[in-house]
Parts: C-alpha cells; sequence; structure tokens
C-alpha cells in the first residue's frame, strides 16, 4: 500500500491534502448525521443524505475550481459543496429553513445546493433536469469562444472553464440524461458528467433501471466522449480518474462521463426504509466498502496519521458542527412578508411606463403582416444586443452552411425566423435536436451565464415534452434562489386552430396550464403592430416570457401594420379597446378578437353597441381596462379559443362576478371551445371552435336578459 500511494503522490497529493479529503469527507458525514439526528427532534422538516458517495465527490472537488469552473450538483453532493467552500453552517442554515441560507433563503428542502460566489447553480428537486442546463451553461462559453462580443457579456467567462454536473445511476433511465449527452458531445462541450452509481434509485435496483446494468458501457456509442470507471469509495482512485476528466475537457477535447460506483449506507431519505428491500447481507457488504472507514484507515496504515490525530480530526469536526448546529438554530426564518418577493424581476418591471411608447409611435413603410413585424423585431433586436441567441426546430436558414448561398432558405416552418442567420451567423442562430427539453433546458443554462436565448417551440402542441424544464426550473429559478439566479428566456411558440387542416397535434390552445404559473409572463398578441412591440419588451425585460403567435393570424390581411420603428413597445398588462362600445363588453384575445368585432359590427345593426377589449398579455393581464369596460356597459362576454370548462375565461368571469357583482346587469357569459379536441374535418373544426355566430348569439343573449 505504501508504494502504491507514493506512486499517486505522483498526481499532486500532498499529505496535507489527504488530510484535508478526509476532514472534508467526515465532515460531510456528520451533518448528514446532524440533521437526522435533529429531524428526529422535529427541528427540520426534511433530510437527505450524501452517505457513500463522499470520496469521488471531494475527489472531484479538487480537481474543480469553484467560483471559476460552473456546477449543477444533484442532493447527495454535501461532500462537493463542503470541498467547494460551503460551510456546515450554511448547510445547517438550509435545514432549519433560516433566512439566511444561501441556497434559497428558506424557499427549498435541505440538500438543494446553490451559492452564486461558488457558481453552484440552484439545484432543484426533479431528477435529471440540471444536465440539459448544465450543457446550456457550457454552450453559453462555446458561444463566446465564436462571437467576441460576448466575452464581456457572458458572466464569469473563462477560456478553459469547465461545467460539472452530476447525477445517481437512476437518473440516467431519464430522457433528458440521453438529450444532454447528445449535444455535449455533438457540440463537444466541456461538461464533467459525474454518475454516482449507489446501485438503487430508492427502492429500484441498477438492473431494473438499466438495461445490462451498467450506463457507461449503454453510452460507448457517443463521439468525443471520455468515459471512465472508478471505485467512488476509493479517495485516491477517483482523484486520479477525476482529474483525468476534467484535463480532457479543460484541453477542449469533448465531454467526459464518470462512472463511479458507491454505496448507500443510509436510507434513501428519511422519508424510505431501505430495510424494506435491501437484505442484511447486501448492507453489512456495502458497510465494509464505507469511504469514511476506508480512507481513515488508509491514512492510518500509511502512518500518514496517527489513530489519535485522527480522532483530533473527528473531534475538532463534530465541535465545528455542533456550534454551527446552535447558530443554525438560534438563526432568524424569513418573515411571512417576503413570499412573494423575486417571482419576477425586482430591478426591471415590463408593466411599467418605460415599455409604453404607444403614444409617441411613429408608423411609416409599406404594411406588413404578424410574420414580417415578428421577423423585423427579431432582426433590430439581434443587431441590438449581442447577448441574443435563437434556436429550436428548422428556425435557421440552413444548417449546412456551405449551401447557404445556393438555398431560398428555411427560417422556421412559418418563416418567422427567415433571414436570421444569414445576418448573424451560426453561432447566433442555429438549429436544435428535435426534443423540446432540450430547447428549454439548454436556453436556461445560458440564460444563467447571461445570454439572451429567444427560443421556437415549433407548434404549441409539442411544448408538452419542456413542461419540467418550463414549471419546475425556468420560471422558478429566481424565486427559489432568492434572486440569486435567473433564467430569463423568451419561448415563442405558434398557437391555435382556424387553419383547416391543424387537426388535433396542430391546433391547441390550453393557455390556462400556463398562465396559472407563478413567475411566467404570458403574451398573446392579435395584430402585427401589438406583436411588434410586445416581442420587444419580451426581450428587454428580465423575466421568462412565453410569446404566443397564433397561426391564423401570421399573414391576416386584417390585422397588418407599417412599422412602428425599432424602439417602439408596449408595457405587460395593458390591454388595448379594439372597439368602443356602451351596451355589452367583450373581453378578448387572439383569434377571438377579430370574430368579435366582426359579431359586434353585427349586433350594431339590430341596435347593440359592444365594447371589445383586447388583452393583449393574459399573464398579468390589466384588470383595470376590464372593470373599467364592465363598469361602463354593466354586461360581459368573456371570449376565448380554448376550451370553456377551466379554461382562461373561468378566471376573468370568476373575478368580475367576485368584485364587480353591484355593476352588473347580466350574468357572465363565456364564449369558447367545445370541450373536446379540434378535428381534422373542417365541419368538425367550425363546430368545436367559436365562430362569429357564437358571438353574436352571445351578445344577444347578454343584451337581452
Amino acid at each position: 500500500m505504501a508504494t502504491q500511494l507514493k506512486a499517486r503522490e505522483y498526481k499532486g497529493l500532498q499529505r496535507e491534502q489527504l488530510v484535508e479529503m478526509y476532514k472534508t469527507m467526515y465532515m460531510s458525514r456528520r451533518v448528514d448525521d446532524k440533521e437526522i439526528q435533529l429531524k428526529g427532534q422535529n427541528r427540520i422538516f426534511f433530510q437527505i443524505s450524501g452517505a457513500g458517495h463522499e470520496a469521488v465527490l471531494v475527489a472531484a472537488g479538487l480537481n474543480l475550481k469553484p467560483g471559476y469552473d460552473w456546477f449543477y450538483p444533484y442532493y447527495r453532493d454535501r461532500a462537493l459543496c463542503l470541498q467547494l467552500g460551503m460551510t456546515p453552517l450554511e448547510m445547517l442554515l438550509s435545514a432549519v429553513g433560516a433566512e439566511a441560507d444561501p441556497s434559497s433563503h428558506g424557499r427549498q428542502m435541505p440538500s438543494h445546493w446553490g451559492q452564486s460566489k461558488l457558481n453552484i447553480v440552484s439545484q432543484s428537486s426533479p431528477t435529471g433536469t440540471q444536465l440539459l442546463q448544465a450543457v446550456g451553461c457550457a454552450e453559453a462559453g462555446y458561444r463566446v469562444q465564436l462571437i467576441d462580443e460576448l466575452k464581456e457579456k457572458v458572466t464569469g467567462f473563462h477560456n478553459d472553464e469547465v461545467v460539472y454536473v452530476s447525477a445517481g445511476d437512476g437518473t440516467t433511465s431519464e430522457g433528458e440524461f440521453w438529450e444532454a449527452l447528445n449535444t455535449a458531445c455533438n457540440l463537444k462541450l466541456p461538461v464533467v458528467f459525474l454518475i454516482e452509481d449507489n446501485g438503487y434509485a430508492i427502492s429500484v435496483p441498477i438492473e431494473v433501471q438499466t438495461a445490462g446494468g451498467s450506463v457507461s458501457k449503454l453510452v460507448e456509442g457517443f463521439p468525443n466522449l471520455y468515459i471512465q470507471q472508478c471505485d467512488g469509495t476509493d479517495a485516491i482512485e477517483s482523484f486520479e480518474t477525476m482529474q483525468r476528466a476534467v484535463e480532457f475537457c479543460r484541453k477542449r477535447k469533448g465531454a467526459a462521463l464518470v462512472h463511479a460506483k458507491v454505496i448507500r449506507p443510509y436510507s434513501h431519505s428519511l422519508s424510505d426504509d431501505e430495510k424494506l428491500y435491501r437484505s442484511t447481507e447486501e448492507r453489512l457488504i456495502d458497510a465494509e466498502r464505507d469511504p469514511i472507514k476506508k480512507f481513515g484507515g488508509l491514512l492510518t496504515d500509511e502512518g500518514i496519521l496517527s489513530q489519535k490525530e485522527l480522532q483530533r480530526i473527528k473531534d475538532d469536526v463534530d465541535r465545528v458542527i455542533n456550534e454551527a448546529t446552535d447558530l443554525a438554530l438560534a438563526s432568524p426564518a424569513p418573515s411571512p412578508e417576503t413570499v412573494k418577493k423575486f417571482v419576477y424581476s425586482e430591478e426591471v418591471d415590463p408593466t411599467s411606463a418605460a415599455f409604453d411608447t404607444e403614444a409617441e409611435v411613429v408608423l411609416s413603410g409599406n404594411a406588413g403582416t404578424m410574420v414580417d413585424l415578428i421577423n423585423r423585431t427579431l432582426h433590430t433586436e439581434m443587431a441590438r444586443d449581442p447577448r441574443i441567441v435563437v434556436f429550436g426546430e428548422d428556425v435557421a436558414d440552413c444548417s449546412r452552411e456551405e449551401n447557404i448561398n445556393e438555398v431560398k432558405g428555411k427560417g422556421g416552418v412559418f418563416k418567422v425566423t427567415a433571414n436570421l442567420q444569414r445576418q448573424f451567423g451560426s453561432a447566433r442562430v442555429f438549429n436544435s435536436p428535435l426534443a423540446e427539453a432540450n430547447i428549454v433546458g439548454r436556453a436556461i443554462g445560458m440564460a444563467t451565464r447571461g445570454l439572451k436565448p429567444v427560443v421556437e417551440i415549433q407548434f404549441f402542441d409539442y411544448i408538452w415534452p419542456a413542461m419540467h424544464q418550463i414549471r419546475n426550473e425556468m420560471i422558478l429559478m429566481r424565486w427559489r434562489s432568492g434572486n440569486e439566479f435567473k433564467a430569463p428566456v423568451v419561448i415563442r411558440c405558434p398557437v391555435g386552430g382556424y387553419l383547416k387542416g391543424g387537426a388535433v397535434y396542430h391546433s391547441q390552445s390550453g393557455v390556462s396550464i400556463f398562465t396559472q404559473m407563478p413567475g411566467l409572463r404570458v403574451v398573446y398578441p392579435s395584430n402585427a403592430l401589438d406583436a411588434n412591440g410586445l416581442l420587444r419588451t419580451a426581450i428587454r425585460c428580465d423575466d421568462p416570457v412565453l410569446f404566443l403567435e397564433h397561426k391564423h393570424l401570421y399573414r391576416q390581411a386584417y390585422n397588418k401594420s407599417q412599422y412602428p420603428g425599432d424602439d417602439f413597445l408596449i408595457p405587460f398588462g395593458k390591454a388595448r379597446t379594439a372597439r368602443e362600445g356602451k351596451d355589452v363588453s367583450i373581453i378578448t384575445y387572439g383569434a377571438l378578437v377579430q370574430r368579435s368585432l366582426v359579431a359586434a359590427k353585427q349586433a350594431e345593426q339590430q341596435g347593440i353597441s359592444v365594447e371589445v377589449i383586447d388583452l393583449r398579455t393574459l399573464q398579468p393581464y390589466d384588470w383595470n381596462a376590464i372593470a373599467e369596460s364592465v363598469k361602463k356597459t354593466n354586461r360581459v362576454i368573456v371570449a376565448h379559443e380554448d376550451s370553456v370548462s377551466f379554461g382562461y375565461g373561468a378566471e376573468i368571469a370568476a373575478r368580475i362576478s367576485d368584485q364587480l357583482f353591484e355593476f352588473l346587469d347580466a350574468p357572465v357569459k363565456r364564449v369558447a371551445a367545445l370541450d373536446t379536441f379540434v378535428a381534422y374535418a373542417p365541419v368538425l373544426e367550425d363546430t368545436i371552435l367559436p365562430q362569429v355566430d357564437d358571438v353574436l348569439k352571445t351578445i344577444l343573449e347578454v343584451n337581452g336578459y
């Protein structure tokens, strides 16, 4: 063993480092033990341990640079975070839910790591969502190396930076693991994937999770992927393995995957009891591989530490943890008044007058369609801000650049991104794999570094694979980290029906699912001019935005507009009165605006004056405009393309009934799609989606009540 150790010292490990490695490993275990004790005393509320993983995690931390490299750990990575510079006190502040908790300020469970000064990006509970974000983080550095203008704009950029991301063996069953590997290898990104294989995903063993029982064997076909395996309970072997993997990435040779076999001596969490599914013999075998026991034994056997010195280290660590526990338990909890802080940016308010230039707008040039004016907004904003990158499925003109001058170019299935690649190059406008989570997850990682991704989901109907990334990551990044991190991504998305032939999977309109997500701005223009101004606001604001573009409205003549100028902005939460009236109000948006206007004109022939309010943004929406209109007409209809039950109109109708009841002379009515799906046959589509006749009929009902 002595000869073996001396040979390994050549890799750079000195006595002091070996001692510090043990200290950190032991500290990690003892923080786990302290949290378990506190949970048993009902003084904290959740515990999940990193026990058995300590050796490879300390080894990883020794080879990486806190505040220089970037880190996307998972909940077992306590020892890594200690090695990078987090303290037991900071971890225990998280456990008690203190306001001073640097990871989330009391907003997340303990072991959800995050610390901005160390570049540990805020972690969430869903397994595997961090993998694509880590790829996006590394891709931000990759884009910087292609675009000189970005060097001063991307947070903490270094030419040889490495991104670390870890996951358990169970997480490798997630599709996002494979999507992340695909892009990391395709672009040769400097990402170190550490798979901490303790043999179980809660109670599910590896042979049930993974075909063949070894994920490192399954990924052997990925190009530019440096694959290493190690005994993750052996600190020296783990150090050498991680050193090789990190060096491979620093030299920009590609991504690396380290498959470390570790153990899980404690149950998955304190909500789990491993005795229910693991035999006594199996647990005893694992106990013999305990990294703390093994490494402590190595240090004493080799004479690096005496038993007395080893015990002194343990005593010192226990003292530090006990003192930290007392401080954490005495640390104040967050104030209840802070719960709504950082749902949205508190520095940039897209509802403010700073984003309102409608009064001074000067229109010029030929009238353009919604597609034309959205495209022009993208061109002018990309020229103004080099941080903007545009990507998605088919958004580029031609991925094979050698052919770009020979072909007309794609530029999106609706031509909305046409010629962006030609003008701004393939480093800023590029196609993604056909994988929606890949698009949004990478965008989050880029946005975390300071880029401004404006991505496209090709059809609203296919946004669902990205829901984890949208709901649990993008919109939560700022709030869950207490404003330490943010992800102001703009997602452009064609939506809606009335296409003739769109059918079930090209006509969906489920906006209410997104408007009930705190942290997300939802925008839905009905005409070219509004689309131009609202998209510019979406890009310049500092929040995640879902920008919905109705496909039926893309090229309609009735909603064309001349160009309003390169700084035209429309604030969020400001409705437009599309038609003045005094008898009935229609609150609407999107494709129902024009249908409501046509119905209102027909109602006028019967002596009924109808006011039409175009909300323009659905989250936030302009309650004041709604209230003023209802107070004027005393009769109101909410019209939208989404299904009537549980749809967006239900919220508006409920609030009107709640807060404006005394002004109503008739029940609040809704016009919406039937509670079914959009069919292919035109006669069925016309029956399912609300038509002008449906709006007119409801106007007559409300007016005659």
